[in-house]
């Protein structure tokens, strides 16, 4: 039985040295340069010398069958070209050699820091809310049921307001003072009654009974954007959760200045390197905050807990590797800039704030 094994393997090998011996004397150069065998690129014209286009860099040979459409879905969703699995691990053990590579020129094997920084931003809303993350924020209402309690909150101040309007007809001040304030309120049922797809027709109504247009008072400030959280909380949340994930690229710009702070004599480093160094570091730390959030919710707290204590370590190693620092430099640098961090969030918080508002 052994001697036929050996007979098969054998026999094997040698049709596999008949089938390549076939396919170079089909074609001398041993490669198959299209499914229709092209001598010039499909998709710029180059003439092809080798497994890729040498001008635009497309595969010569182009599959044209539906299992290798399928194989391009997954190997773009899950493959990521590679890149991903040389990245990741980098990113989260050794976050200083990936930074000080890619500034260098090493890219062709890394995902980009933008590229990575967009990728976790959707990856993490994805999961927080699949999480039930409003639900943290606001214990009653959550998704869908939290935008429906924001629109019926809207409907009941806004039957006060058309009584207070038919009661002030003759005070043009208050007149003006309710128009502005049935406005502001008639915009925000608009967009969740584009949230929530015009579900029932009641959501159509408010749509095509309307009042007039009148622009907002000047005074309007801070005092009325707390006025209008007050009375309606959840709306408040519903538009904090959409423009922090829209508007989460924000804290790239907000960051780097503090991070050229730390450098501020050093003319090797540049405003590039401090953009690639913040774009990676806060792309780990919300995959961080994503992985943590995980493990509390399936009750993992401890460990949870004790992995945040891993983000300043995170810092401190990316910042003496990309910056090629002492333990020292790396060190005073680290808390400085862990100070700094909570001022960027802070600013970031407070713009999503007034835009919630």
């Amino acid at each position: 039985m052994t001697e036929d094994f050996g007979d098969l393997a054998s026999g094997a090998s040698d049709a596999a040295t008949g089938g390549l011996i076939a396919r170079t004397l089909e074609d001398p150069t041993g490669l198959r340069k299209g499914h229709t065998r092209e001598n010039a690129c499909l998709n710029c014209g180059a003439e092809l010398v080798g497994a890729h286009c040498h001008n635009c860099g497309q595969r010569a040979h182009i599959h044209r069958t539906l299992g290798a459409f399928f194989h391009d879905l997954l190997h773009g969703v899950l493959h990521f070209e590679g890149k991903t699995w040389r990245t990741l691990p980098l990113l989260v053990w050794k976050p200083g050699k990936l930074t000080r590579e890619y500034i260098d020129g090493k890219r062709a094997s890394y995902v980009s820091p933008i590229a990575l920084f967009l990728f976790v931003v959707f990856f993490s809303y994805a999961l927080f809310s699949a999480l039930g993350g409003d639900q943290a924020l606001s214990p009653q209402v959550t998704g869908f049921e939290q935008a429906k309690a924001a629109y019926a909150t809207n409907e009941e101040e806004l039957v006060k307001l058309r009584n207070d309007r038919q009661r002030n007809l003759d005070d043009p001040e208050s007149l003006a003072r309710i128009d502005a304030e049935i406005q502001s309120l008639e915009d925000d049922q608009k967009g969740l009654g584009t949230v929530l797809g015009g579900v029932g027709d009641e959501f159509e109504k408010d749509f095509i009974a309307g009042f007039e247009k009148t622009p907002l008072p000047e005074d309007s400030g801070l005092a009325k954007a707390i006025e209008k959280v007050r009375k309606n909380p959840q709306l408040a949340i519903y538009k904090a959760q959409t423009n922090a994930y829209k508007f989460s690229w924000m804290l790239i710009p907000l960051s780097v200045p503090f991070v050229w702070l730390l450098f501020p004599f050093n003319r090797r480093f540049k405003g590039y390197d401090h953009t690639v160094f913040t774009t990676y570091s806060i792309a780990f730390m919300i995959m961080l905050v994503a992985v943590v959030s995980l493990l509390f919710y399936y009750g993992w707290g401890g460990l949870g807990g004790l992995l945040l204590f891993y983000a300043p370590w995170h810092m401190y190693r990316q910042l003496r590797g990309a910056y090629e620092l002492g333990r020292w430099g790396a060190l005073w640098r680290m808390l400085t800039l862990s100070m700094f961090a909570w001022v960027a969030i802070g600013l970031f918080i407070s713009v999503i704030g007034a835009m919630a508002a």
